[in-house]
């Protein structure tokens, strides 16, 4: 029902501190929220709607009255009026309605958008719904959809759709190729940087709901009252657009900066410690979201230190916070211990603790059970925790897939995780639903946000899939693409089949046939299959590609490590077969001889080659696709993408023929009909340097 408070909104005049930066040559900065001016039918649909809202219930809230910003600045944009529409003058006969209390829509961001005679309204339970709504009624009209048509009804399947920021305080970022952090933690909390506001507004307009502010391989001297302040600025500035803000704590910091001599979890002293610096940060910020912790991975602190269990760890900073916010705990443990299967360590390490966590914790899990890789198989803890919350944890920024300059569009990778069948209690999407999903953001001080314009429909995916993850990659790359660089048809036609291949492309040209952790050492950046004498087994490439003279392969069965057992029965069997299986997870599984016969029916070693090539010659597709668009695209962002493929074919055929090298050395077989020869020896290859490569 109606409320009867009636209040009309003052237009957007004004309100400088909301707006993006001054418009300039297509550089990226606008990322999807550029609102290009409608043509043809669409523009004439429009101009019988008057660029003018009302609210009737929670006016004076701060969402609210971004919700109605937001939606008036997209509509003049649209409507070619510049970046600020003129209101009614009385407020009367308003385009857009807003209810922002209306219960029968529901809560945790839920929304529906529905054209009603003269008018569109914006119904939702709470004021974030109503922002939520103001984005998803933008993004129907900027593809072109008739106003008169609308009828939007959406919640989020997940509850948390989190950014952990790898950023460290003194602006470096790891594994980050867009340039330095966007936190300028030196002038926090008296300068706010504008851009600030700019992130906050890309995260809301795909339903990102909070922001891990720092490295998981934290410092704890961000737990100080001096960073506290730094956060609240942050999370004051952010809280109108319904992102919370989080906070990796260094599980140590008791130790590190409280004056205490252990960081025992059992401790009275040191969980007396936790609970007085949680009220410290909550005081602060009342809607502090919570903490993220790596421990006892990587050499990070943990529990394990003092003989406690994940569980205990976890559980001492879940009673800190109390039912205020979460302990979103990561279940990326790397550690010498286990020599016999990397693969196995969270598996083995968190499932036998299922049940022991508190109801406020929640274990973030990767895609897969290594480590981000181009490709990798489920990670068998999905489903196999069923009295735990679990989270999905992908990766934005892309270690391992070229890092900012090659052209992989991510939305199929995750799609295939999200829609695995776990024979555990449903899809993995179906497992994190309670939870949320979490991405490794690719954000950087970039003029374009992401080191590369195509980078952005990364982030821009992950948001619309934690919202949604039944879309398809496809309708998420047409909605990207549309938005972020033109509606014409003909150049969706191609772009869109150009994206939805990338990622494959470059799985193949760098791990094909499920071989993975190919990179050379330290700044994972290009190949080094070679890798063989590092101090600990796994940190090796050799240790997962186990090739020789007889073959190639990790052999996961019973009769190597039996990482696949870790799955269900039903999942298991679907890979158990060389014969029969999906080829691209063949090596990551199976161990086999170079003249295994595949599906195809040539020998291993011919459809490895012709994968490689496969690989490299779709790269130059892509060149070729990208130069007939040139008169779709602006000229900056056309140069910058040329130039960016011009390094990804120079780097795919390295990844190429340094790889086929190195199997040469090994397997002594002679290339295949018609496959090219590498380009330079192997000792070219290995004597290869790049101390100054982005990220480490």
């Amino acid at each position: 029902m109606w409320v009867r408070k009636l209040v009309n909104i003052v237009a957007v005049s004004g309100l400088v501190a909301l707006a993006a930066s001054p418009a300039r040559a297509e550089d990226g900065y606008d990322l999807w929220l550029r609102y290009a001016p409608l043509a043809g039918d669409a523009q004439s649909r429009l101009a019988g709607w008057d660029a003018t809202a009302r609210a009737l219930s929670d006016a004076d809230h701060p969402t609210t009255r971004v919700a109605m910003e937001e939606l008036l600045r997209g509509f003049g944009q649209l409507r070619g009026e510049g970046r600020e529409a003129v209101p009614d003058a009385d407020g009367q006969g308003a385009s857009f309605l807003f209810h922002c209390e209306d219960g029968s829509v529901g809560r945790d961001g839920a929304f529906a958008v529905r054209a009603a005679e003269d008018r569109i309204e914006i119904r939702a339970g709470e004021p974030v719904g109503c922002l939520y709504g103001s984005y998803a009624l933008l993004r129907e009209l900027s593809l072109g959809v008739d106003p008169a048509t609308i009828d939007i009804r959406s919640a989020p399947a997940m509850p948390l759709r989190l950014l952990n920021h790898w950023d460290n305080p003194d602006g470096h970022v790891e594994r980050g190729y867009a340039g330095r952090s966007i936190f300028d933690w030196w002038h926090l909390p008296e300068r706010l940087d504008p851009r600030m506001i700019d992130y906050a507004r890309a995260n809301a307009s795909i339903g990102i709901n909070g922001a891990v502010v720092n490295n998981v391989n934290a410092r704890a001297f961000m737990l100080e009252p001096r960073y506290i302040a730094k956060l609240q600025r942050l999370a004051d500035a952010w809280r109108p657009y319904g992102i919370r803000v989080y906070l990796s704590a260094r599980f140590s910091a008791p130790r590190d900066v409280g004056g205490l001599d252990t960081a025992d979890p059992l401790d009275p002293a040191v969980r007396q410690w936790w609970h007085d610096k949680a009220d410290e940060i909550y005081a602060a910020i009342p809607d502090f979201g919570g903490f993220l912790v790596k421990a006892n991975s990587e050499g990070q602190p943990g529990p394990q230190d003092y003989g406690r269990t994940h569980a205990e760890g976890a559980n001492m900073l879940a009673a800190a916070i109390g039912d205020r916010g979460t302990v979103i705990w990561r279940a990326f443990v790397y550690s010498a211990e286990d020599e016999t299967d990397r693969a196995r360590q969270a598996f083995e390490e968190f499932v036998p603790l299922d049940g022991e966590f508190a109801e406020n914790v929640i274990v973030q899990v990767k895609n897969g059970p290594i480590d981000f890789q181009p490709r990798e198989p489920f990670h068998p803890m999905f489903g196999a925790m069923p009295q735990t919350r679990l989270m999905l944890e992908v990766q934005i920024t892309k270690e391992y897939l070229g890092f900012a300059s090659h052209l992989a569009f991510l939305a199929p990778m995750w799609t295939e995780t999200l829609s695995a069948e776990t024979a555990r209690g449903g899809t993995v999407a179906e497992v994190v639903a309670p939870a949320g999903m979490a991405g490794v953001a690719n954000t950087g001080s970039d003029r374009n946000w992401s080191g590369s314009d195509f980078d952005q429909a990364n982030w821009y995916a992950f948001g619309r899939l934690a919202w949604d993850p039944s879309l398809s990659s496809e309708a998420i790359a047409r909605e990207w693409a549309a938005q972020t660089f033109t509606r014409d048809e003909p150049f969706l036609s191609e772009v869109v089949p150009m994206m939805l291949g990338s990622r494959e492309t470059v799985a193949r040209y760098m791990t094909p046939m499920g071989l993975a952790h190919l990179m050379d050492t330290g700044h994972h950046y290009g190949p080094g299959p070679w890798v063989c004498d590092l101090a600990r087994p796994e940190w090796n490439p050799c240790y997962y590609h186990r090739a020789d003279a007889q073959g190639i392969g990790f052999d996961r069965t019973a009769t190597g490590s039996n990482a696949l057992a870790q799955y269900d029965q039903e999942v298991a069997s679907q890979w158990s077969d060389p014969a029969t299986m999906d080829e691209r997870y063949l090596l990551w599984f199976h161990h086999l001889p170079w003249d295994h016969r595949t599906r195809r029916g040539r020998p291993l070693w011919d459809e490895l080659v012709h994968r490689y090539d496969l690989g490299v010659a779709e790269v130059g597709e892509m060149a070729e696709t990208w130069e007939d668009l040139a008169p779709f695209v602006d000229e900056e962002r056309y140069r910058a993408v040329s130039e960016n493929l011009a390094i990804q074919m120079r780097e795919a055929r390295w990844w190429r023929d340094a790889s086929i090298a190195y199997w040469q050395s090994l397997n002594g077989l002679p290339l295949p009909v018609g496959s090219r020869p590498p380009e330079r020896d192997l000792e070219h290859y290995r004597s290869l340097t790049f101390p100054e490569a982005p990220g480490q």
